[in-house]
């Protein structure tokens, strides 16, 4: 993370038979029935009572806990999703057998072979999935690409994780694969429902979509009300962004929006929809707040407030304006403050210090 939403100050302005004879043989085809169905669905990460909420994982840092006491911090905190943004090789066996479900992403600089190497994809899978998944680390999903769409990397994205399906496929493994993309990729983008995928998006995105579509798979969202508070706090009004704002800041005909949050997601929604995949789901793969190293806005309350009334609303149940009625599966950004990053906001988004105290408490469900 750490980028630049170019529009989001337009879209964010506030101005998901049997004869008895054979009863015993039929229990026990039910019984492998049952159990059959219950190994695909663990393969997906999914389970009955699934949380909602996630975090972030990331390790850039040199006084970071060690993989087993993360996992145990987050068992304590009862976090069954993580985002891992690379297969790393000292966490994935720390997840095993922990009931925590990982989404695992390849290196970007590996998206041209994968998307161009059938064999390369193969031999990824059999690294950096296949070891881990039989020893009982679980994979919720795999993504292709973070953030390259647009850029020079973006004609990877459909091939990688096309190649990585099959490859996935031929090892036996129901493990979907998507890609993360940002609110960059919009060109029209208020209102939310004028929103659209911009020129040089537009046919990726609807590739990438088609193929989500064909594999019931979501697309992975980040979305950061903080930049487009930060990009233009004169005109974004800051209740809109925490959250706190007791009217409807946006009116887009019959839809209102009290959240920037929801604004950012109806659009990513309103573009799919122009694409011709309305009814395709979106997580929000990344969301946060930072408590410090930046300008006034940037404190531990508003991170805290931010971050509360998120996990309230993604679990509620309600939706978006557009989409209303589910819940939103969303991943908080981050785990920890990695010392390792930039100077400024970028050392300042994790929910804990190294240490691992809290750096402000969430309530999470």
């Amino acid at each position: 993370m750490g980028r630049t939403w170019c529009n989001v100050s337009n879209l964010l302005m506030g101005s998901t038979w049997c004869p008895m004879t054979n009863l015993v043989s039929m229990e026990n085809v039910l019984f492998l029935f049952v159990a059959s169905f219950s190994l695909l669905i663990s393969s997906f990460g999914i389970h009955a009572g699934a949380q909602v909420i996630g975090i972030n994982y990331g390790t850039l840092g040199d006084n970071l806990p060690s993989p087993a006491q993360v996992v145990d911090l987050l068992k304590s905190r009862n976090i069954n999703l993580v985002r891992l943004f690379d297969p790393n090789p000292t966490i994935l066996p720390a997840l095993q057998n922990s009931g925590i479900s990982a989404v695992v992403g390849v290196f970007n600089d590996d998206l041209p072979r994968l998307a161009s190497d059938p064999a390369f994809a193969a031999t990824w899978v059999q690294a950096n999935v296949v070891p881990y998944i039989n020893a009982g680390t679980s994979f919720r999903y795999i993504t292709a690409g973070n953030e390259v769409i647009p850029g020079d990397l973006a004609g990877f994205v459909l091939p990688a994780m096309q190649n990585l399906d099959a490859a996935l496929a031929a090892a036996n493994l129901h493990i979907p694969v998507s890609t993360v993309v940002h609110n960059v990729i919009l060109g029209v983008s208020f209102p939310p429902s004028e929103s659209a995928f911009n020129d040089e998006c537009s046919a990726i995105m609807a590739g990438i979509a088609g193929f989500l579509k064909s594999k019931n798979t979501p697309l992975l969202v980040n979305i950061y009300p903080y930049y487009g508070y930060a990009s233009d706090p004169e005109n974004v009004r800051l209740d809109y962004a925490l959250f706190t704002a007791s009217d409807a800041v946006v009116v887009d005909g019959p839809l209102n929006y009290y959240n920037l949050f929801d604004a950012a997601l109806d659009g990513i929604y309103a573009a799919l929809e122009k694409a011709g995949y309305p009814d395709l789901s979106v997580v929000v793969s990344e969301t946060g707040w930072p408590s410090g190293g930046g300008p006034d806005w940037t404190t531990a309350d508003n991170a805290m407030t931010y971050n509360n009334n998120a996990v309230k609303h993604v679990t509620s149940g309600n939706g978006t304006p557009r989409r209303p009625g589910t819940a939103i599966e969303t991943y908080f950004f981050a785990l920890f403050n990695e010392d390792l990053k930039p100077d400024g906001i970028e050392r300042n988004w994790g929910l804990y210090y190294p240490d691992m105290t809290e750096v402000y408490h969430v309530d999470l469900p």
